[in-house]
């Protein structure tokens, strides 16, 4: 399989017990996360070649960090050492109609303050076969968004694919910088990930009018519009309905070639919201850098996402073959004996 890079910031996720409320918990649980590294450790799950580049302190913590993401088998040589601090962020999770709260402690963290020229792009995307970065990236700091653009853009010169998966996080920067960031990055993409409401504020896609009758009708044209202003080679959406915040609806849709492909719908129990966009931005690029065709694409990356929310922490845990069990309609929750 072909060789994966990403490129981001992982943090330490420090997540209140269970259920419990910030101001009742009286410990923390650690993880590492962040939404590139995610993406990256699901790939190597799934049998790729995954790298992961970043910048991280000097420290214990650091040197956990990379640890942790060697012991799942992301590949670590071009992680950059610098900095004083490593980025945290902390996690209360939510509970039937209270909504999961994320606090972010990550300004001036090892991440924010990278210099773009500690990164040999070149070296870094010496054999590579895919990049993938997020919109939370180019929101930590103006480095950053200067770094990841200078990858992107080799990549796309070099003919070596490129994913983003658009991640407007609001706690970060702004919708109309956002905007502005995002859309000359676009120029860099090949494959856009995203869900409807982002494709109209942050790429400015405006919404079909009453004319498009059907949802597949809808997503086709917001896709085509994308396709017209940014030459995506194709567009995936997450479909997601909140009934609480223990149980969605999650689901997929892949525009390429002018023909949209939906996935089946998963009613989910959850129990570790974060990081299931991320499984489902892993198994969408795994699909395609596999060269399957547009409808396995979609029913693989929707149903990693859908696992993911049944597993604690940021990170997918399992395998392809689980995957392929439940997007075949075979998975079922009975014991495995």
């Amino acid at each position: 399989m072909g060789r994966f890079v990403s490129f981001g910031e992982i943090m330490l996720r420090l997540s209140a017990p269970g259920q419990q409320r910030f101001t009742q918990a009286s410990s923390l649980e650690m993880n590492f996360g962040g939404g590139e590294a995610n993406v990256a450790v699901a790939l190597a799950q799934f049998g790729h070649a995954a790298a992961f580049v970043t910048r991280l302190p000097g420290n214990d913590l650091g040197e956990a960090c990379v640890r942790d993401l060697r012991g799942v088998g992301v590949d670590t040589s071009e992680i950059v050492r610098g900095g004083e601090r490593l980025g945290l962020y902390f996690l209360e999770n939510g509970a039937s109609q209270r909504p999961a709260q994320v606090i972010y402690d990550r300004a001036g963290s090892a991440f924010a303050k990278l210099d773009p020229a500690e990164f040999d792009w070149e070296r870094i995307l010496d054999g590579a076969e895919w990049f993938h970065f997020s919109g939370i990236t180019p929101a930590v700091s103006e480095s950053a968004a200067q770094a990841v653009a200078t990858g992107a853009a080799l990549a796309r010169r070099k003919g070596i694919p490129v994913s983003c998966d658009v991640n407007y996080r609001a706690k970060l920067w702004g919708m109309v910088e956002a905007k502005r960031v995002m859309t000359a990055l676009m120029a860099h993409v090949d494959y856009c990930i995203a869900n409807e409401g982002h494709t109209d504020s942050i790429l400015g896609i405006v919404p079909p009018g009453p004319e498009k009758t059907t949802d597949l009708d809808r997503y086709l044209d917001i896709a085509e519009k994308l396709v017209a202003k940014f030459g995506f080679k194709g567009v995936v959406l997450t479909l997601r309905e909140t009934h609480s915040a223990l149980r969605n609806t999650f689901g997929g849709v892949y525009c390429t070639g002018g023909q949209v492909f939906r996935s089946r719908s998963y009613n989910l129990e959850i129990v570790d919201r974060i990081g299931g966009g991320d499984a489902f931005a892993a198994g969408f690029v795994h699909g395609l850098m596999e060269k399957r065709d547009p409808q396995y694409v979609v029913e693989f990356a929707t149903a990693a996402g859908c696992l993911k929310h049944s597993v604690p922490g940021d990170y997918h845990v399992g395998t392809r073959a689980e995957i392929e069990t439940l997007m075949s309609g075979d998975g079922s929750p009975r014991v495995q004996r």
